[in-house]
């Protein structure tokens, strides 16, 4: 009997939980438009709105504004349209496209911000999974990878504006949020009706606010269950098997504050996407990178930032593991990753 394939990579996106499937069914039988006064139009803002404070709680922002977008890529356009602000190299694509490079990374992955209230800093890398201080009073953070994998709260981060996104944590896909603290200035990019506090027209998409709304509220009860420290201790797992079989990976951001779900490893000289092609066909899917530009042959800007050269920064690939990840899948890829890499020094000898 084949074997089931093993997914290992929850930072491109995770399975949709049952929760957000359940809410997804029942909004569809929801037919008022939200903008609409009557009984129908009421129960379609009424579900809208539980997700708002669903998500809310989840995220820690209680008094903030919950702004539905299309996903962490319209949430970061309409947070930085208009605005000088500045960033790093290691920001996502969806935040690069609207900054100005010039703050320094550290080898380590930390990045200085000189000047917050100008600034974009992510709290959580989708590559490394390395985590950063946010400073008090920082314009915009990408909260997107960080929400229900690790304990912090919007209102305590010192960020004005969040990023969030509903398929990194077991909703549907596009979906997000922008979260924004109040009195904060934010000027719509899409306008027509004024739906969401007049920052984003268009008639709500309710069924994926409410798969949104339940899954966030899923993954902040696996938060306080201890479900992420259990991943965490696979992931270490993973990593002591993989620094056993071999001696010249690395281990990106290994002393430092990291997602308890990442593993970014550089085996140098050989291809990331070799290595993701390779593993793909022994029934492992993960990744060479962002989901969102590892499907371009290209060094990560992410590594490249943090001062790896060229050739190290190629030779890497993400593992992230989910809540449904066991200790079996770990060691099985572990094997199978293991069994490819001395073959791959053999021909390489």
């Amino acid at each position: 009997m084949a074997r089931m394939r093993v997914y290992l990579d929850h930072n491109a996106t995770a399975p949709l939980r049952p929760e957000a499937r359940a809410a997804m069914l029942e909004a569809m039988d929801i037919c008022g438009n939200p903008s609409s006064v009557h009984g129908e139009g009421r129960a379609a803002k009424g579900l809208i709105e539980r997700a708002r404070a669903q998500v809310s709680a989840a995220l820690g922002a209680d008094g903030a504004d919950i702004i539905f977008t299309s996903g962490a890529t319209e949430a970061a356009a309409l947070a930085c349209a208009g605005r000088d602000l500045s960033g790093a190299a290691v920001e996502h694509d969806a935040v690069r496209a609207w900054i100005t490079e010039d703050l320094a990374v550290a080898r380590s992955g930390a990045v200085a911000v000189p000047n917050p209230a100008m600034s974009v800093l992510q709290l959580a890398n989708s590559e490394t999974g390395v985590l950063q201080r946010l400073p008090e009073g920082l314009a915009v953070s990408d909260m997107t990878q960080a929400l229900g994998k690790i304990a912090f709260a919007f209102n305590w981060s010192g960020a004005q504006m969040g990023l969030i996104s509903a398929h990194k944590l077991g909703g549907p896909k596009g979906i997000g949020a922008l979260v924004v603290r109040r009195g904060t200035e934010v000027a719509a990019q899409i306008r027509g009706g004024g739906q969401e506090m007049g920052r984003r027209s268009g008639t709500e998409n309710i069924i994926g606010i409410a798969g949104f709304g339940a899954a966030a509220e899923a993954a902040a009860r696996d938060l306080q269950t201890g479900v992420w420290a259990r991943v965490e201790k696979l992931r270490n797992i993973l990593e002591k098997t993989i620094a056993d079989a071999s001696k010249e990976t690395i281990f990106v951001g290994y002393d430092e504050k990291r997602l308890p779900n990442t593993s970014c490893m550089i085996t140098p000289g050989w291809k990331g996407e070799t290595q993701v092609m390779a593993m793909d066909l022994a029934g492992f899917a993960i990744s060479a990178g962002s989901a969102c530009s590892s499907g371009k042959v290209k060094a990560s800007n992410v590594l490249l930032a943090m001062g790896f050269d060229g050739e190290a920064a190629g030779s890497a690939i993400r593992v992230s593991l989910g809540p449904e990840t066991t200790q079996e899948d770990v060691m099985r890829f572990a094997e199978a990753w293991a069994t490819r890499a001395s073959k791959h020094r053999a021909r390489a000898a």
